[in-house]
């Protein structure tokens, strides 16, 4: 039954992720008075791009030809790990908080590498953004989920959420309330949302991670946007799972399985829907102001991890 708790697990995410994308997009639209492209519209921009031709810079090297496949590999891995549908896996052993870090560092530097490989003055700036913001998110999410891992005793992600599902009361403690507000404004940056980044711009002076993949075309373009709207939907997957565990299977039952990956479609969509919405009234932050931002939210990890510590959690 574990086993059959991954596959539906990774097809939930796979199907859904662009269709995620899709609804963030259309809820914008709305909200701003415009019609939209609809909802399967990713999809259908996955599918005219791998009909086109790839096309690769002159004087790229492995590092931009394997990046989009690496992308997609490591979000693939992270959709298996994190515990969406159930805590009782074949592979919850490995779903380390190290781990899942890790790999979201992974996607991140080979972006990035792509990104200076391709030798043009936007992809140098984009790639030195990106690693700019990594350098202070990725140690946000590991101080985050570490305050949530100390009542849990095991930084393992099944373990933490399966703790907060049997004693819901940590999520409501000062260190559950200052992690989730760091991890918040983490998932903001990692996934390239406002107000850190802006996913639909296409001027200059503010990207960041468009700046990266503007060289990409075709079948490689398709996987970098494939790979980024996976990253987004295990992000806010992950962020229901710590925060509202509710629904998630801790027994291997089918029917316990099958109610788990409903109820995660249902939270994750709601989540990315009010996103969405709250993207509207934001504004882009200055790009000197994206680290005080990321920095501020570093300290409320901290502050989490000391409160856990003292407090225990309660």
């Amino acid at each position: 039954m574990g086993y059959v708790a991954v596959a539906v697990q990774l097809v939930a995410v796979v199907a859904g992720a662009p269709l995620l994308t899709g609804l963030m997009r259309q809820t914008r639209a709305r909200l701003e008075g415009r019609a939209g492209a609809g909802v399967l519209q990713p999809w259908r921009d996955v599918r005219k791009l791998c009909r086109k031709e790839a096309i690769t810079p002159v004087g790229t090297g492995p590092a931009f030809r394997w990046a989009p496949l690496l992308l997609v590999a490591t979000s693939l891995v992270l959709a298996v790990l994190v515990p969406l549908v159930s805590t009782d896996t074949p592979v919850s052993i490995r779903a380390d908080l190290i781990v899942v870090v890790a790999l979201l560092a992974l996607g991140t530097l080979a972006l990035a590498l792509a990104g200076l490989d391709t030798g043009t003055a936007f992809g140098g700036m984009g790639a030195s953004r990106e690693m700019t913001i990594a350098a202070l998110v990725e140690p946000t999410i590991l101080m985050a989920v570490f305050a949530l891992s100390i009542p849990a005793g095991s930084t393992n992600l099944p373990i933490i959420v399966a703790g907060a599902v049997d004693q819901p009361a940590r999520l409501g403690s000062p260190a559950g309330l200052l992690a989730i507000a760091a991890l918040a404004v983490a998932v903001l940056a990692e996934t390239g949302r406002l107000p850190v980044d802006n996913p639909s711009t296409h001027l200059e002076l503010t990207m960041v991670h468009e700046a990266m993949v503007l060289e990409y075309a075709g079948p490689d373009l398709a996987l970098v946007e494939f790979g980024a709207q996976l990253r987004l939907t295990v992000l806010l997957g992950l962020l229901t799972s710590l925060f509202a565990p509710w629904g998630i299977a801790t027994t291997p039952s089918l029917a316990a399985v099958l109610l788990a990956a409903l109820v995660m479609v249902l939270k994750v969509t709601v989540l990315g829907t009010v996103l969405a919405a709250a993207e509207v009234f934001w504004a882009k932050l200055r790009l000197f102001r994206v680290p005080e931002l990321l920095a501020g939210s570093f300290l409320l990890a901290v502050l989490a991890v000391t409160s856990s510590y003292f407090l225990g959690g309660e």
